[in-house]
């Protein structure tokens, strides 16, 4: 019997979603000697996902990692309440897992990708597949999605998204990140559109939900409908995409962390994701040039120094798990939309920094001045009783 093969390297990443795809670049960038290795279950990085970010969700210094990714841009961005309605002048990007793949195989040389294999068990040096082969590295990396979810308090942000091609130009140049004038249904909804080109439209139905159970039939219907109601016409749906992301309000980080073992983790895995959007193209974004930009990756180095920057940013978040636990158990859910009404009347700048995870002090004071969108007493009580640990 031949005896399986082991494969040996500096550094091996678990996971070739967005997170994996960014450090596997990274680390091509600043150590091209370096041998790294993505490994995956799919047979492309990325899988079926569109990221989208603001021009503040970035910093000037890394934009040398998502730039060459970005493969739509624009200017100027909108929102919709049914109290206002508001335009700010600065740019959003998209990134399609398409053009993520397309990246890593042409940076990336073809024996660091092994994809199609599914990993069994991954440790701080060592990777074990399904099919009995290994990979003994210096050091692991793992950004296999999300760790135990039990420790921590959530609530959801669901959506199902649909790329229409339309009959005819759409006329609505400007992405609008959240048209809240549809009706309220299950929590706070919104509808997302991205203009692709001139007669493609992408909508996304999205839902701040107090659960993540996506009903993608009812979901796609309202897309069409709100379609419709826009006057767009569609020809063919180009594709679709859904995801359900967590919401913190608070929760045991520690616990997390450890749900998945002593190994270095990214992206969700990590607990690297904002408390509010659930999105965490910034922190991967973060945490890629983090690693790259050291010098020692043997395994526990790694752990130790994903931990400590997962750690710091979880306990730095704090003001947006209060925020989330106002949202989701002081407001009725079809009354939420007035704590994003209310939040998009302030400054476009402390806006991006919200965003972007980086709120001063100025801005969390600004936020929770003025008349309360929620009640007054329900919000003390929502506070007092919830769990907001820094996991210290």
């Amino acid at each position: 019997m031949a005896m399986a093969a082991v494969h040996h390297c500096d550094v091996a990443i678990v996971g070739a979603g967005l997170a994996g795809g960014l450090i596997a670049l990274a680390l091509r960038a600043r150590h091209p000697t370096l041998d790294v290795r993505l490994v995956d279950e799919a047979t492309v990085v990325g899988g079926n996902h569109r990221w989208s970010f603001f021009g503040s969700d970035v910093g000037d210094a890394d934009r040398w990692l998502v730039d060459p990714l970005v493969t739509q841009r624009w200017p100027d961005h909108a929102i919709m309440f049914p109290a206002h309605a508001r335009s700010f002048p600065a740019p959003y990007y998209s990134i399609e897992s398409e053009r993520l793949d397309a990246v890593v195989r042409r940076d990336l040389p073809a024996d660091a990708l092994m994809l199609g294999h599914k990993v069994l068990a991954a440790s701080a040096t060592a990777v074990v597949l399904a099919d009995g082969e290994r990979i003994e590295a210096t050091g692991v990396i793992d950004v296999r999605g999300l760790g135990d979810l039990s420790v921590l308090d959530l609530g959801w942000q669901k959506f199902v998204g649909r790329d229409l091609q339309l009959a005819a130009p759409h006329e609505a140049p400007t992405p609008v990140i959240m048209d809240a004038t549809v009706a309220q249904i299950d929590g706070y909804r919104f509808v997302y559109c991205l203009p692709l080109a001139d007669d493609r439209m992408f909508v996304e139905d999205t839902y701040y939900s107090d659960t993540p159970d996506i009903d993608h039939a009812t979901l796609g219907a309202r897309i069409d409908q709100y379609a419709g109601a826009r006057g767009w016409v569609t020809d063919a749906v180009v594709g679709e995409e859904s995801g359900v992301l967590p919401v913190a309000m608070g929760g045991d980080f520690e616990a997390y962390w450890r749900s998945t073992g002593k190994v270095a983790k990214a992206g969700m895995r990590a607990g690297m994701f904002h408390p509010t959007t659930g999105y965490s193209l910034p922190d991967a974004v973060r945490t890629a040039t983090m690693i790259a930009g050291r010098r020692d990756f043997g395994g526990i180095a790694l752990h130790d120094a994903t931990h400590a920057m997962a750690k710091a940013t979880w306990a730095q978040r704090g003001f947006y798990r209060m925020l989330d636990t106002m949202l989701f158990k002081a407001a009725e859910p079809a009354e939420r939309y007035r704590v994003l009404e209310r939040f998009y009347t302030l400054s476009p700048r402390l806006i991006g920094r919200f965003y972007a995870g980086q709120s001063t002090m100025t801005d969390k004071a600004r936020v929770l001045t003025g008349k309360p969108p929620v009640p007054i007493g329900r919000a003390v009580r929502a506070i007092l009783g919830a769990d907001l640990r820094t996991g210290a």
